[in-house]
């Protein structure tokens, strides 16, 4: 009976020695690839694409001056018709302007004290402005605009709010595929790293998106853009 008794507690013992050490090589070997896992590379890839803009805003400013304020809004009124007519004749359709009202300034108001008198007491800023898709036609009437300057038109020029503004709309139509190259980019260079590194690329560990930028591709041509993405990712990295 005491045999059998040390038997059972030999073979007990035995199989709990058996489970203990199968535990600790299983949880080794768990450690032993946790370790591998927490080496990782951050590297960044970049998509930078050019589009041509899609919408241009062209707000063109003219001057009229009189002392007559009667004399002054038939004139405003006068040359905004002879812009648009010259507009429309010139490929841009009638719904894609709009008329601002005149800024009128009375001149004799502003003196303070001077006393000379300005040749005209009014004046009256006023903008058509042109809001189209058709950026080819619009640019090639920029270029014409001087014929109605010889008309008498005064126009103004050189200030902020007096130039054209192009923009790109179409963003999220080029998205995906601009962020799929950046990624792909950016697994190149990572897999150069582990390449070098003696190391083997393993999958994604950590992966943000950076914000999308567009600007003018250079001052002198503001209706290409440039579209630029910078991904940012993390890769794990094995022996």
């Amino acid at each position: 009976m005491q045999t059998d008794n040390r038997i059972s507690a030999l073979l007990l013992g035995i199989f709990i020695f058996m489970g203990l050490f199968s535990a600790g090589y299983l949880l080794g070997g768990s450690a032993i690839k946790f370790k591998e896992y927490e080496r990782s590379v951050t590297v960044k890839g970049l998509s930078e694409r050019e589009y041509d803009a899609d919408i241009v805003i062209w707000p063109i400013q003219f001057t009229e001056a009189s002392s007559s304020l009667t004399e002054l809004y038939g004139a405003t009124e006068s040359s905004a018709a002879k812009i648009k007519e010259y507009l429309e004749q010139s490929g841009i359709k009638p719904e894609e302007t709009s008329l601002s009202a005149p800024a009128i300034t009375d001149k004799s108001a502003q003196q303070y004290g001077n006393s000379e008198r300005p040749e005209f007491r009014y004046t009256a800023v006023q903008t058509v402005t042109v809001y189209s898709k058709n950026i080819p036609v619009v640019r090639r009437v920029m270029g014409s605009l001087s014929e109605l300057g010889k008309k008498g038109i005064a126009f103004t020029g050189g200030e902020y709010q007096t130039q054209p503004e192009y923009m790109f709309t179409r963003l999220n139509e080029v998205k995906p595929e601009m962020i799929e190259e950046a990624t792909r980019n950016a697994r190149e260079v990572a897999g150069k790293f582990a390449s070098d590194s003696k190391s083997t690329l393993g999958k994604i560990k950590k992966a943000s998106q950076g914000q999308f930028t567009i600007e003018d591709r250079d001052k002198n041509n503001p209706h290409m853009k440039k579209v630029r993405v910078v991904s940012t990712v993390e890769y794990y990295l094995s022996d």
